[in-house]
């Protein structure tokens, strides 16, 4: 692409990452809609299938399984806040389709707790990040799978019924 033709289509480098990041939100949307974790009757079967569907896909070389937006907002959080909003609508509207599910698995188990579904999927989204993260900083995919092994764990034992000790 010629620079003319560049700043023609986009006008900025800026306006290229919005749109980048656009379009990652809109592929991985998709992807995600069609996931098998929401096959699952029980709201908190999907919520663990959504775990355990996030655990299946960290194969292959680590920038195949990493989050475009999560690496851009890294890098461009305090210099280029169109493109950082632009990765925020992605990662929080990821995180926000997930709130429906556990709300529903909440109310099912009767969890009454001073966390909300919303917080605990962008948690989720936070502990994700934070294993591409890893992976990047050691080389190794396995820093993620570990980090998605214990977030199961950790929402496991969200959903446990209170001792009546």
């Amino acid at each position: 692409m010629t620079k003319g033709a560049f700043f023609h289509q986009f006008g900025s480098k800026e306006a290229l990452g919005v749109a980048a990041a656009e379009h990652w939100a809109e592929t991985t949307a998709a992807f995600f809609a069609a996931a098998p974790y929401h096959a699952h009757a029980d709201p908190f079967d999907r919520v663990l299938a959504y775990i355990d569907f996030r655990a299946s896909i960290i194969t292959g070389e680590i920038a195949a399984f990493t989050c475009l937006v999560g690496t851009m907002a890294q890098e461009v959080y305090a210099t280029a806040p169109s493109i950082r909003d632009a990765c925020a609508r992605s990662m929080f509207g990821h995180a926000e389709t997930l709130v429906p599910d556990i709300q529903a698995a909440m109310d099912a188990r009767g969890i009454d707790a001073a966390w909300s579904a919303r917080s605990l999927a962008c948690h989720m989204q936070c502990v994700l990040q934070g294993a591409f993260i890893l992976a990047k900083a050691s080389g190794d995919p396995s820093s993620a799978t570990d980090s998605v092994a214990h977030l199961r764990r950790y929402v496991e034992s969200l959903f446990q019924p209170a001792s009546g000790g």
